[in-house]
C-alpha cells in the first residue's frame, strides 16, 4: 500500500483533524504547526500570532481508496476559504486557509480546485486560501492529538 501525505489549514486544527479522520482512506492523522520561522513552536508561541506558522492538520492516506480529489473537496466543504486569517470566531494568521502540497501533482490539483470552487458561486466572496509548498510540519502537543475525540465530541462548538 503507498501512503500519501496532504497538509491544510482551515482555522482551529481540532475541528479540522476530526473531519479528515473519519474519512475512509485516510489511514492517519495529525495537527500541528507549519508555515512559520519559529523552530519546535508551542501552542503558546503559535497563538502570539509572530511565528507565522498555521494550524494543520497532517493526513496520510492511501490513494487506492481516497483521492488527493476527494480530500480537497472535503477541505472546501468544511470551512470559509474567503475569510482571510480568521474561521468563525478564531482570529489571527495560525487560523488560515492554506493547502501545503507535497508534490507536483498535487500544487495543481490544489489550484485546479481552487479555481472551480472560486467560480462554481458557492462563494460569495474572492476565496484567499494560500497554496504553498510543504514546509517543516512540527507535531503539536499531545493533548492536542485528537482533542475532539478524547472529549466525546464530534466538532467545535461555537
Amino acid at each position: 500500500m503507498t501512503k500519501e501525505k496532504a497538509t491544510f489549514g482551515a482555522g482551529c486544527f481540532w475541528g479540522v483533524e476530526e473531519i479528515f479522520r473519519s474519512l475512509k482512506g485516510v489511514t492517519s492523522t495529525a495537527v500541528g504547526y507549519a508555515g512559520g520561522t519559529k523552530e519546535n513552536p508551542t501552542y503558546e508561541d503559535v497563538c502570539t500570532d509572530e511565528t507565522g506558522h498555521a494550524e494543520v492538520v497532517e493526513v496520510e492516506f492511501d490513494p487506492s481508496k481516497i483521492s488527493y480529489d476527494e480530500l480537497l473537496d472535503v477541505f472546501w466543504s468544511n470551512h470559509n476559504p474567503t475569510a482571510l486569517n480568521r474561521q468563525g470566531p478564531d482570529v489571527g494568521t495560525q487560523y488560515r486557509s492554506v493547502i501545503f502540497y507535497h508534490s507536483p501533482g498535487q500544487k495543481a490539483a490544489a489550484q485546479a480546485s481552487k479555481e472551480k470552487s472560486d467560480k462554481s458561486g458557492r462563494f460569495r466572496r474572492p476565496i484567499v486560501t494560500q497554496i504553498e509548498p510543504a514546509p517543516k510540519f512540527w507535531r503539536a502537543e499531545e493533548y492536542h492529538q485528537r482533542y475532539l475525540e478524547k472529549r466525546g465530541q464530534s466538532h467545535c462548538a461555537i
